[in-house]
């Protein structure tokens, strides 16, 4: 979430994040479509955003820099064990498929859970899953086009990737355990 506040204050557009498909009406059963292989109107799906970050969009990273072969990618990365502890405290916490909306259910099991193998609170698979997708990350994108960030570093790194102006303001600082269990007792959630 502070990724897509920092880069709506920077001025790339609306940011496309998780909260939105809470949001967008169709957008469930969209993400739905693209796990399962059926045909995606990306042009579509992110008409109004200028960025997109975390899941869902970052499930499908390698379509998205195929479809948007100009784009930038910011890959952000923290300590494996703060990611896993931060997951279990938040989005993990949610059992999906007890999710009251079906397609919800489905989508979230189908774009994260299945990542993991269905194994979101096993520390140790959930970390090497999520180490070896930085790595894939990585690998797959080229380095002209790729970002490796962690939010500690500040404006720098991410405007001068960007080729955008340092704000004087901080970078916003938000999701924690404590904001993120309030925004979703809050937000349209399944």
């Amino acid at each position: 979430m502070s990724l897509k506040l920092a880069l709506e204050q920077l001025g790339v557009g609306r940011c496309y994040h998780m909260m939105e498909v809470f949001q967008i009406p169709d957008a469930p059963q969209q993400w739905l479509d693209v796990a399962e292989g059926r045909p995606v109107d990306w042009k579509h799906m992110f008409d109004g955003f200028g960025a997109a970050v975390d899941w869902p969009s970052a499930t499908f990273y390698r379509e998205l820099a195929d479809y948007y072969p100009d784009a930038k990618v910011i890959l952000t990365e923290r300590d494996s064990n703060d990611w896993f502890d931060s997951t279990q405290a938040t989005i993990f916490a949610n059992d999906f498929a007890a999710a009251p909306n079906p397609v919800w259910a489905q989508m979230a099991t189908r774009v994260v859970a299945d990542l993991f193998d269905g194994r979101l609170h096993d520390r140790e698979h959930a970390i090497s899953v999520y180490e070896r997708h930085n790595a894939e990350v990585r690998r797959v994108i080229p380095s002209e086009r790729l970002l490796v960030y962690q939010s500690s570093q500040g404006w720098k790194p991410l405007c001068d990737f960007l080729g955008l102006a340092v704000p004087d303001a901080p970078p916003p600082k938000v999701n924690s355990r404590e904001e993120f269990a309030a925004r979703l007792q809050t937000s349209a959630a399944p």
